[in-house]
């Protein structure tokens, strides 16, 4: 025959409450005792991220046309200055030819003019031709000399549009994106309006970084510099080790819960961590060994003792006598223990520090081997209590 679950549940609370005595305490055995010691506080902030690459380059051509040549495929390490690709040199090389051509006929020019000025001038001094026959020729030899200029001008621009038919690496490092082909035509980011055809995306993965979101409660326990586990489901058994190297100041805020990105940097020398893998993240808050420390269920507010104190024992006139004073830093680093001793139970104030939202140092009011009480919040104390008399009612 099954027992439904229900029935044992009200059978248990019946028994508990069924076999009570008369005091308070005996009656409501929801709290735990608790004697404050040494303490090994630990707390670890966990979050998801992504690998990505600190820097990555957009490898495009300077040169238009069409490619003839693409030297690395996805996932290639290239070294620095390798040729990357080719584009169609037969324009570049026809301009350089006639710049060259231009060159001559410049220099030719230049020479012709410069005699005829030298002519001038010697017929000008002598007083055979008129100043503005010698004005000219002078114009003419400096128009001739700043034509060769520019023809000098149009030859090396010619010859780097001719250079830069050879698409080169700019850094030593991995390609990580090639969305180009053999035989495409492309344009260059110099000439056209949309910044040109992308050839390569490449990027150093010696070292790359995980953008973690990391939850807004827990934000203000991060700092520049922390040391982060970073585990991967690619390598269960392996942790990365990386640095906190920025956090950025504007949040996102996805199904209404706000995180902010945090970057961590790793050393990546074995290329173990590719792009876009997605990773868990450890970042150690506190791991200290506190000399004093209490359960953080053993903190009371002056708002929910109230509720707390009658169950223990505690009179309300003492009770009302021990809150009538205020005290400095309450709910902010001082709170309310209920201390077992020889005379019952007695709220004491004390000061925290430091916690691991389980266990929460004491600085004082509290001192060591000292026994304290551990009850749950006033919402769940109020729960039972309706809940034990709905059972009583229910059974007698």
């Amino acid at each position: 025959m099954k027992i439904s679950k229900k029935f044992l549940l009200f059978f248990a609370v019946f028994l508990i409450v069924s076999c009570g005595g008369d005091k308070k305490e005996e009656e409501f055995k929801f709290y735990t005792l608790k004697e404050a010691g040494t303490k090994q506080l630990q707390l670890t902030v966990e979050a998801s991220g992504t690998v990505e690459a600190i820097s990555s380059i957009e490898i495009k051509s300077k040169a238009s046309g069409q490619i003839l040549y693409l030297g690395a495929e996805i996932g290639d390490y290239v070294e620095e200055g390798v040729v990357l690709a080719r584009i169609d040199q037969r324009t570049p090389t026809n301009t350089l030819s006639q710049a060259n051509a231009d060159l001559e006929v410049s220099k030719v020019r230049l020479i012709n003019a410069k005699n005829q000025f030298e002519r001038s001038k010697r017929l000008h001094d002598e007083g055979n031709i008129s100043d503005k026959s010698f004005e000219d020729a002078q114009e003419a030899f400096s128009s001739a000399r700043a034509q060769l200029v520019r023809a000098e001008v149009f030859l090396e621009n010619a010859r780097i549009a001719l250079d830069d038919t050879s698409v080169r690496s700019p850094i030593a490092g991995t390609v990580i994106s090639r969305p180009a082909e053999v035989g495409q035509v492309i344009t260059s980011p110099t000439s056209a309006v949309g910044g040109g055809t992308l050839l390569m995306v490449m990027a150093d993965l010696n070292k790359v970084r995980v953008r973690a979101l990391i939850d807004e409660i827990d934000i203000g326990k991060i700092s520049l510099g922390q040391e982060v586990v970073i585990k991967v489901s690619a390598y269960r058994e392996k942790k990365f080790l990386g640095i906190v190297s920025k956090i950025e100041p504007m949040s996102k805020v996805d199904q209404n819960v706000t995180t902010f990105p945090v970057l961590i940097d790793i050393e990546n020398k074995d290329n173990l961590l590719l792009i876009g893998m997605n990773t868990d993240v450890e970042i150690e808050i506190l791991n200290e060994e506190v000399p004093l420390a209490l359960p953080a269920g053993s903190l009371r507010t002056r708002k929910d003792i109230a509720s707390v104190a009658p169950l223990l024992g505690i009179e309300k006139t003492d009770l009302e006598k021990f809150l009538s004073k205020r005290v400095k830093g309450e709910n902010f680093d001082t709170f309310i223990v209920l201390k077992k001793t020889k005379k019952g139970v007695v709220p004491v104030w004390v000061k925290i520090g430091k916690t691991d939202l389980n266990n929460v140092e004491i600085k004082n009011g509290i001192k060591k081997s000292e026994i304290v009480y551990v009850l749950p919040s006033e919402g769940l104390i109020k729960y039972q209590q309706r809940f034990s008399e709905r059972v009583k009612s229910r059974f007698g």
